[in-house]
């Protein structure tokens, strides 16, 4: 459900909305729960990010980009330094924008896993939805490494049994090989067709995506993968508001401590976890 200033949204027959965009609307106008913006152009920001992820997603699926563990992670040195624990920290000459385009512009020099890919998903539709100049404003300190984001992001995690495309859903495997860790579960974007991008996986079904994760359980494992509740999303109305103010500068900024596990394909609720207990 959707609803405009306290009152049920009506399509607007004036936007020209596209496939994807109107697959978007659809799943929020069959949500049961209630999507609530201050205006249409709140709402639109929302549905053009969405997009983006999904475009981002395609992109990524597309790119010569590798899945690997941290410990083997690899990214471009014009643009950033990598850390001992495998994580990209933006270089002090390099315009944030310059260094996330990088990522899709010269792929083949990036290798990461799938908590980190989703971030940089994330990041690249913000890019492609807010412009550069507002981008380089916000988020001048990136550093990537698995679930670690700006504070400007808000990502926000929470249960739902309804998923609109755009969102990050979670694919556990508990039963894992105790030789693959990595194949723990899968960070995965819901496309608007009803597939599922995941960072080495590509783009799949959910039965193709577990059939694999099940193909890399420990021998004689009677625990099949499964697709969780668990959903993870940026904050939409959060950066809208952002662009609407054309808020570029903060006295102080919080930044959330880098929780450096080691444990590649977490869910966000995992890093959350680590975070409260203080596992660096």
């Amino acid at each position: 459900m959707i609803q405009i200033s306290g009152a049920p949204f009506q399509p607007d027959e004036n936007w020209k909305l596209d496939s994807i965009e109107e697959s978007i609307i659809q799943h929020m106008l069959h949500d049961p729960t209630v999507y609530s913006y201050a205006s249409a152009d709140e709402l639109l920001f929302e549905v053009n990010m969405r997009k983006n992820i999904i475009k981002s997603s395609k992109e990524m699926s597309e790119s010569e980009a590798q899945f690997t563990t941290f410990e083997y992670a690899t990214c471009n040195p014009r643009y950033w330094n990598l850390t001992a624990q495998g994580g990209f920290l933006l270089r002090d000459d390099v315009q944030p924008a310059d260094a996330i385009l990088d990522i899709y512009r010269n792929s083949s020099l990036y290798a990461f896993e799938c908590a980190t890919a989703a971030v940089i998903l994330y990041y690249h539709a913000t890019l492609n939805s807010i412009g550069r100049t507002l981008f380089n404003s916000l988020f001048q300190n990136l550093y990537l490494y698995s679930w670690n984001t700006d504070p400007d992001l808000g990502i926000v995690t929470f249960y739902s049994t309804n998923y609109i495309p755009g969102d990050v859903v979670y694919i556990n495997n508990p039963d894992f090989h105790d030789n693959a860790p990595w194949f723990r579960g899968l960070n995965a974007v819901l496309l608007n067709d009803g597939r599922y991008f995941g960072h080495g996986f590509n783009i799949r079904t959910k039965e193709e995506i577990i059939d694999i994760l099940n193909d890399h359980r420990n021998p004689g494992s009677q625990q099949s993968a499964y697709m969780t509740n668990l959903v993870t999303r940026p904050s939409f109305n959060s950066l809208a508001s952002l662009v609407s103010q054309q808020r570029s500068y903060r006295a102080y900024k919080m930044y959330y401590p880098v929780i450096h596990h080691n444990d590649s394909s977490i869910s966000y609720v995992n890093y959350l976890y680590y975070l409260s207990n203080g596992v660096y």
